[in-house]
């Protein structure tokens, strides 16, 4: 055999150089020209070892995400149960206690992410819960603004661990394709948090003046501590790494492995997130736009979440009855989520159900900012600006996020687009004020701008990797990468050339 023949047997044979292979652990997912993981593992079962992991990772985060989003919310429904008047907060006192949060949950994000590199997502996560939990509960006992500003900026701090790494957890168990259902069930627990949270409250305000304090304080104290005795059950359960947990046989980890590395490419686990590797993501221009594809819907989110209960009690509704109306909004955009979700991965594509959603939203705000004598048609645009804002973000983030590949670019690039995102946030509490009351007529038009900046965001990202595909297609074609190894493309993640973004 000529020495030509020996080297394209040798490459049929194998398409990751031994080196590679013993180095990153490949060998579990090697696979020869024409197969694929599926024939490197004859005897798993794939169907049975998506279900565990539908059953161990995403209801756990979705608890936990849960009762982190209604610890951040909670304070809408104690303003309305008095918290104002008991803490003699005048002006734009409360919004100022409001944007305190955002400050640190913008600013550690990033540094969030690399620690979990370090501890292990079970250990970090539930760690994190405890601590939001506990300051949660302490605002019960803050008696001025300083107290509140002071335990609204610390849960800050620690909630800024839990939303980017949970997302970047649910990503390095998925693939593309299959993930945009997980990751809406994930992020609806935010529209399930917003309906729990007001029956809670509808519940907890009747204990008001029960042993001494007020039914706000009630609110914070009863779900801190819930989130305390919670997080202790949620360190023996939430999952860690594909390569780490103890509940998938070695065969199935490595399926899982393989799984990833024929989606994504290598995942570069246990490689270390340096300064130098954050600045290289960075260098990305997709990067940047996936912030503003975010920031532009969290602005009008969080002027509802936090403004919702305020809006709906200007209607003329009773603490209790603007509690109860708070709730069916909530659960409409969890059922339409889900709904947009499912035919999002059923069908491939992204961009398409974004438009949809956020123009769902943008008619819903539309109403309220130009309706102010037709109380019923107010309520409905409230289910509009709800459904439409919670159903898009999910599939904005998750097709940011998967369409990245990697552990160092879904780290850094999960953590940027929902840090910087959040600042969305600080714009928001200080968009609806007391004096602009019951109009809103800032609040409801920034909120618009802001949701136009986010379809131009999107559709800036979807022409962009529309374009590297095409790109792509074609260099492919005239084989300009030729002189790149396998194994050399797999650890290029999302810049490998043979990588197509999801649209």
């Amino acid at each position: 055999m000529s020495d030509d023949s020996a080297t394209t047997a040798s490459l049929q044979e194998r398409v990751v150089s031994p080196d590679v292979e013993k180095q990153y652990n490949l060998a579990p997912y090697v696979k020869a020209e024409g197969g694929d993981y599926k024939e490197r593992f004859p005897n798993v079962d794939e169907a049975k070892v998506i279900r565990k992991i539908d059953m161990r990772v995403v209801p756990v985060l979705c608890v936990l995400y849960l009762l982190a989003f209604l610890d951040r919310v909670n304070i809408s429904n104690a303003a309305v149960f008095g918290l104002k008047t008991d803490l003699h907060l005048v002006g734009n006192q409360f919004n100022t206690a409001l944007v305190v949060f955002f400050v640190p949950y913008v600013l550690f994000e990033i540094p969030s992410n690399a620690l979990l590199k370090h501890f292990k997502p079970h250990v970090w996560l539930s760690l994190c819960m405890f601590f939001f939990g506990l300051i949660t509960m302490l605002q019960g006992f803050t008696h001025n603004l300083s107290g509140l500003i002071a335990t609204r900026f610390f849960l800050g701090v620690v909630e800024s661990g839990v939303f980017p790494a949970c997302f970047y957890l649910i990503a390095m168990w998925y693939k593309r394709a299959e993930a945009q259902k997980r990751y809406s069930f994930f992020f609806s627990s935010t529209t399930l948090a917003g309906g729990f949270g007001g029956l809670l409250a509808s519940a907890i305000g009747k204990m008001d003046g029960l042993r001494g304090y007020r039914g706000w304080r009630w609110i914070f104290i009863i779900e801190g501590t819930a989130t305390c005795v919670i997080s202790l059950i949620l360190y023996f359960t939430i999952a860690d790494f594909p390569e780490e947990v103890t509940w998938l046989s070695q065969e199935e980890k490595d399926f899982v492995k393989a799984r990833l590395y024929e989606d994504v490419g290598h995942s570069k686990r246990h490689e270390p997130l340096t300064p130098k590797s954050v600045l290289e993501v960075f260098k990305d221009w997709k990067i940047i736009v996936g912030g503003f594809m975010y920031l532009g819907l969290v602005v009008p989110a969080y002027g509802y979440a936090y403004f919702a209960p305020t809006i709906i009690q200007g209607l003329g509704n009773g603490a209790i009855r603007t509690q109860l109306l708070s709730v069916p909004p909530w659960a409409c955009a969890f059922a339409l989520a889900m709904l947009a979700a499912t035919f999002s991965d059923w069908l491939r594509m992204r961009y398409v159900f974004v438009l949809a959603t956020t123009a769902i939203s943008l008619a819903g705000f539309i109403i309220l900012l130009v309706v102010h004598d037709n109380k019923h048609l107010q309520y409905a645009a409230l289910f509009l600006a709800a459904i439409g804002t919670y159903s898009a973000m999910p599939i904005i983030v998750c097709w940011f996020n998967t369409n990245l590949g990697g552990h160092h670019r879904r780290a850094v690039g999960t953590a940027f687009q929902v840090g910087f995102g959040n600042i969305g946030g600080i714009i928001a509490v200080f968009s609806f004020l007391s004096k602009d009351a019951p109009k809103y007529i800032p609040g409801y038009s920034i909120a618009l701008a802001f949701i136009a900046l986010s379809l131009i965001a999107n559709t800036v990202y979807f022409l962009g990797v529309s374009w590297e595909n095409r790109r792509r297609d074609r260099q492919a074609a005239q084989g300009v990468h030729a002189h790149l190894s396998e194994d050399d493309k797999k650890r290029m993640g999302d810049l490998n050339p043979d990588y197509r973004y999801f649209t």
